[in-house]
């Protein structure tokens, strides 16, 4: 069993974990941040990529409201990187209460979220796909923000400082001494050993998974799972977050992001934060809803379907919540030593994306109380790496840098025009064998085809990438990767510190990925890819997963791969 020794556990690794365990580093503690999967795998990765103006909750949520329109500020601000300033748009069409717009102008008054009312005339200039027939118009601060390289970022920054971040680290049990948490248990899923991790204080930042980390101190946290689904669509059929203007319902945003867009979403509680299926009717509503906004939504190509749960934390029993969307939006911050007894622990939950920073300042604030110590907070000025010169991130930034070398690079990923260098950086970066990692760091098969066309040569690339020929032909210019599973440590023009040379007299047959893992790795990959497409097979997706089907069973027989 291995052992670690730390001032802070973070437990969770979604925004809210990765802003506490950044600013309790940024403060000069000492911080382990544990993640059962992937960076971003729950809530934050499923989502529709909006940066919140606070317009939906300003008549029915004026707290998460205000939240929401602060931390938009500060986030423009720090991780501009990772944010499209599209601009929002509220819009009554004839299935909205035209009334509705008065309150919702009250609401932004009343809030602070800037407000202001545009003819329809000029909404449909902006945006000449909508309805024709809206009726009043609005304009809001909304934007579409990255998430998983805003995550990232808030990673690069936190091991910068000092923390550490265990990714594929489940918490197994929670140590206890008397009514005290001084640390977890947790299981490295890739190696199946054991570490005990010793620390000061522990912060549940689990998101939906809050009161199971919770019931392992003997506290009863409810926190109800509310599922919701979101289709990505093949074009950016709106430039600007459009939003339907009234209260929050299903299928009424739509999010630019990237080269698509994404409509959302619903609301429906689950039991299990991990058990949830995507039902048709679910899918239809969506797309109903989407063609009330943008006349011809429906006939769009749907690209993919996924869902996510929202953390909402209540503090009834469950039982008395009959809509998910009765429960505010607000985060919580549970202090448990004071509330019930339990020391060295607490737990931050709800909120938004939006509001990450701002509960993990709260959070870090309340460990500071209970260790008896002042450090001022620095996440609401210090920028993220990259973001340091506070330009938004542009459309064509990808296509312009991979027009500067067109010649000199392959091109991997068409869809989201990943290069075979970069490609390889991310292999080495992440250390994994998991291609839906590589996603979640580089977007790889993301787009249009889902990875039909990209995922077979990165499966081929993955498996030699340690080779001899491309040891030689690539000299990754890595600066200070620290290498999860292998302590590697790659340097900018030198050689790495723990990685021999292919060109010296050391094998390199033991350094190529074995033929059955890239097997594996494929195989998951598609069938997590299968997931998002199989609901939405028709026209012209349905010819897409048709070819595809053609590649990968008819040519490359993937189903009877050895494994």
């Amino acid at each position: 069993m291995g052992h670690l020794t730390t001032e802070i556990l973070v437990i969770g690794g979604g925004s809210t974990g990765l802003g506490v365990v950044r600013d309790a580093a940024r403060r000069g503690f000492r911080a382990v941040l544990v993640e059962k999967g992937d960076l971003a795998h729950g809530t934050t990765g499923r989502f529709h990529g909006l940066l919140h103006s606070g317009g939906r909750y300003v008549v029915k949520d004026p707290v998460s409201a205000k939240e929401c329109i602060e931390e938009n500020v500060i986030l423009r601000r720090i991780a501009a990187d990772c944010i499209e300033d599209t601009g929002g748009l509220f819009v009554c069409t004839p299935w909205d209460d035209p009334a509705y717009g008065d309150d919702f102008w009250r609401g932004c008054a009343a809030t602070g979220v800037p407000v202001e009312e545009i003819s329809p005339a000029e909404a449909l200039r902006r945006e000449p796909r909508l309805n024709p027939k809206i009726s009043r118009a609005f304009v809001v601060p909304d934007a579409a923000i990255d998430s998983f390289k805003a995550l990232w970022a808030n990673a690069r920054d936190a091991e910068a400082h000092g923390a550490k971040i265990l990714i594929y680290h489940q918490v197994k049990r929670l140590i206890m001494n008397g009514p005290t948490v001084t640390g977890a248990v947790v299981l490295n899923a890739r190696t199946g050993e054991e570490v005990t991790i010793a620390a000061d204080f522990t912060v549940n930042a689990s998101g939906a998974w809050a009161g199971q980390i919770a019931a392992m101190a003997g506290l009863e946290v409810t926190v109800l799972a509310g599922k919701g689904i979101m289709i990505a669509m093949n074009h950016r059929l709106v430039h600007m977050v459009v939003n339907r203007c009234k209260r929050p319902a299903d299928g009424d945003i739509i999010v630019p992001i990237r080269a698509v867009c994404v409509i959302g979403t619903t609301d429906v509680r689950v039991p299990d934060p991990d058990e949830y299926d995507i039902e048709p009717h679910e899918v239809q509503l969506m797309l109903d809803e989407g063609d009330k906004l943008v006349p011809g939504f429906r006939q769009a190509r749907a690209l993919r379907v996924w869902a996510g749960v929202r953390p909402l934390y209540q503090e009834h029993r469950p039982g008395e919540v009959k809509d998910t969307r009765d429960v505010s939006r607000t985060y919580t911050l549970l202090d448990h030593p004071v509330r019930d007894g339990v020391q060295g622990f607490l737990t931050i939950t709800g909120g938004k994306f939006t509001t990450y920073r701002q509960m993990a300042e709260v959070a870090v604030n309340a460990v500071c109380h209970h260790l008896s110590t002042e450090r001022p907070c620095t996440t609401a000025t210090a920028p993220l790496p990259d973001s340091e010169e506070g330009r938004y991130y542009w459309l064509g930034a990808r296509l312009a840098r991979r027009e500067a070398t067109l010649h000199q690079d392959q091109l991997i990923c068409e869809c989201e025009l990943i290069s075979r260098r970069r490609l390889e950086e991310a292999f080495v970066q992440r250390a994994t064998t998991e291609l839906d990692d590589i996603r979640r760091t580089l977007r790889l098969g993301m787009g249009p085809c889902q990875g039909g066309f990209c995922i077979y040569r990165a499966t081929g690339i993955l498996h030699s990438l340690h080779s001899t020929s491309s040891a030689e032909t690539h000299r990754l210019e890595v600066r200070d990767w620290r290498l999860r599973t292998g302590g590697w440590r790659l340097e900018v023009g030198g050689e790495p510190s723990n990685f021999q040379s292919p060109t010296s007299n050391q094998s390199t047959s033991n350094l190529q990925l074995p033929i059955l893992e890239a097997n594996t790795a494929l195989t998951r990959f598609l069938q997590e890819r299968w997931k998002g497409v199989r609901p939405l097979l028709w026209g012209d997706q349905l010819r897409q997963a048709r070819l595809d089907d053609w590649i990968f069973m008819g040519l490359l027989n993937v189903e009877h791969l050895p494994q």
